[in-house]
């Protein structure tokens, strides 16, 4: 009963542990306290997935790297007309545009700043360029009220030159530092990446494919840095590239030398990646319909309940011992379905959720070993009452999850003990004598069976069942079950009976004891508020009987032929008693036993005082 109470204590205990665990997952992720773990997390998965370089087909880099500004340098060491210095005229850009239009740029954009003016010309030049081009996008960080710029004059010149549109150049970095998301728009103005797209789409992109004109939505990196289709900004200056390279794609122009300082982390790793090549990722992210998106919040919620909870429901079960084994292959699982998750599209929690599992798995073993525990000390104060206590950890180890001994067929010896005249004797004495008398009895009578190697298996009353060979195997068990039986039936009771005669009893006690040897079913029988070890089988029963049959006797000990048929050392004093037919037997049995220790004790039932007159069968 006490073992039940404690399994459900310890249920009560598994669910306070999953409560707690999710509990504490749900505050973490509420307050964004890990935020930083998961970040970096997002970065591996990007990073797993790998690289995806038809997202950026339709893009183009025209970048103003080392070698441009090396051929400017060294353009102008020839006392070429050209300027070496950064930024490069305006004019230059001017030409760069004139080269892409011809060779069949479907749009244009330019990830560098015009917000103040320069050479007269220089501006005209790239003014008229622009007017040319149509579907052109420019890039600012200074942006003003309801998104006004200094682009070219402001945006109501930029009318003058075609359709070119200005656009926000900031970065969003995280608090890793790196640049994960885009956004619609910034103090009013569109985006340049949201710009971009909508001139690639032909049509106005909406703040509600990010869910709200200011929220944050990840970018669909394509690769590390270098996956986008690139082209240095000289050779388009110098037309030194092939058409096809350009014709019908959407060009981004920026500054990609590290010497600019336009290069940021990205969730890709690798180094950093420049910003132009940024604003063609996130651009491409909005041409697909932002294709990767952040789970629903209670999407995450579910699965940190559903994380916490995992390793506790398998406590409940009865399967706890393996509860960081579990939690690992759970752990495991789930991150590889979050980046199955990520790769389709849908980015979810990991670390929250891991969290949560962790905890409850570190809980659920906490609650095990206390359960454990306390059920082995149960089971251990439970074996010691039937099995010597040098072998009671060899017991317990072979039991199973439940401390249940697994059923087990074996040869055995099987022991049954009475005391003759002992229920006479109970009637006629007070309860609190037979309860002394019958305990002294057992606690002789244990000593011996268990000072033997023997298992105690029941008492019956006076009564005793004990089996030698299980639970632990010994090939000695007929010996030590004889061993056991002389022992018994001599000097145990014979302190027995002195015993009874220092309490004023004026006669003893005889006994019966029967041994049989064959195969039993060995093993822990029972409900689970009640659990008893056990043997049983056609060997038990005629064990039982050959006690029954030593009742009118002479002797005090009836030894199967099979037992003797075991023993490694038969002894001398082991004779042939007679065949006797034995009920549930078709054959008749041969009989063996030993001489009375006692040497025919004579019980004096005539003489003994009424209330102290011990009766005998």
């Amino acid at each position: 009963m006490r073992r039940l109470r404690w399994r459900r204590r310890r249920r009560l205990l598994l669910a306070l542990v999953a409560v707690l665990a999710a509990g504490v997952g749900i505050l973490s992720y509420a307050t964004g306290a890990l935020h930083r773990t998961e970040l970096q997390t997002l970065d591996a998965r990007y990073q797993v997935r790998g690289t995806n370089r038809s997202l950026l087909k339709r893009f183009l880099v025209v970048g103003i790297d080392t070698p441009t500004l090396s051929f400017f340098a060294t353009a102008r060491a020839e006392r070429d007309h050209y300027a070496a210095n950064w930024p490069f005229p305006r004019r230059y850009d001017a030409r760069v545009v004139d080269n892409l239009v011809r060779a069949g740029a479907a749009h244009i954009a330019i990830d560098l700043q015009f917000s103040q003016p320069t050479d007269i010309r220089d501006d005209y030049a790239l003014a008229e360029s622009l007017a040319h081009a149509r579907h052109v996008v420019l890039a600012t960080t200074a942006v003003g009220p309801h998104g006004s710029t200094d682009i070219l004059g402001g945006n109501a010149n930029l009318r003058r030159f075609g359709d070119a549109v200005a656009a926000d150049a900031s970065v969003l970095t995280d608090a890793t530092g790196i640049i994960s998301t885009t956004q619609y728009s910034y103090q009013g103005l569109e985006t340049f990446p949201a710009a971009i797209a909508a001139r690639a789409l032909g049509r106005p992109v909406l703040p509600g494919l990010f869910g709200g004109a200011t929220r944050a939505v990840p970018i669909d990196y394509a690769g590390p840095p270098g996956t986008a289709p690139y082209v240095s900004y000289w050779r388009v200056f110098s037309g030194h590239f092939p058409a096809s390279q350009v014709r019908g794609r959407t060009v981004i122009i920026g500054g990609t030398a590290p010497v600019l300082q336009d290069r940021h982390a990205t969730p890709m790793g690798h180094g950093l990646m420049s910003g132009t090549e940024i604003v063609a990722n996130a651009a491409a992210t909005v041409l697909h319909g932002i294709p990767l998106r952040d789970a629903p919040g209670w999407v995450n919620l579910l699965l940190i309940l559903a994380l916490g909870s995992v390793v506790p429901a398998l406590g409940l079960r009865g399967w706890a011992l393996r509860a960081l084994g579990a939690g690992l292959v759970v752990g495991v699982l789930y991150a590889a379905v979050s980046q199955l998750t990520f790769d389709s599209g849908r980015i979810v929690a990991v670390v929250d959720p891991e969290l949560a599992l962790l905890l409850s798995s570190f809980g659920t073993l906490a609650v095990t070993y206390l359960s454990e525990a306390f059920e082995r000390q149960h089971a251990r104060s439970t074996f010691a009452r039937f099995v010597p206590p040098g072998v009671v950890d060899q017991v317990l180890s072979s039991t199973d999850d439940d401390l249940r001994l697994a059923g087990v067929e074996r040869v055995c010896t099987v022991m049954f003990s009475d005391l003759r005249g002992f229920t006479k004797f109970s009637e006629s004495q007070p309860v609190d004598r037979v309860i002394a008398v019958v305990n002294h009895y057992l606690n002789e009578m244990t000593e011996a069976i268990l000072a033997a190697g023997g298992t105690l298996i029941a008492y019956m009353g006076d009564g005793i069942m004990a089996v030698f060979g299980a639970p632990l195997e010994q090939d000695d068990h007929a010996d030590r079950a004889l061993r056991a039986a002389r022992e018994m039936i001599g000097p145990r009771l014979a302190s027995f009976n002195a015993w009874l005669a220092d309490q004023g009893y004026q006669s003893g006690f005889r006994m019966g004891v029967g041994l049989n040897t064959g195969p039993v079913m060995c093993g822990n029988v029972g409900a689970e508020q009640r659990v008893e070890y056990t043997a049983i089988g056609d060997t038990t029963n005629t064990a039982s009987r050959l006690e029954g049959m030593t009742k009118n006797t002479d002797h005090m000990l009836f030894v199967a032929e099979a037992t003797r048929a075991a023993l490694q050392a038969v002894p001398d004093d082991l004779t042939f008693v007679d065949e006797f037919e034995v009920r549930g037997r078709q054959a008749k049995m041969r009989i063996f036993s030993i001489p009375d220790p006692s040497g025919g004790l004579a019980l004096n039932a005539e003489t003994a005082p009424a209330d102290r007159r011990i009766e005998a069968t």
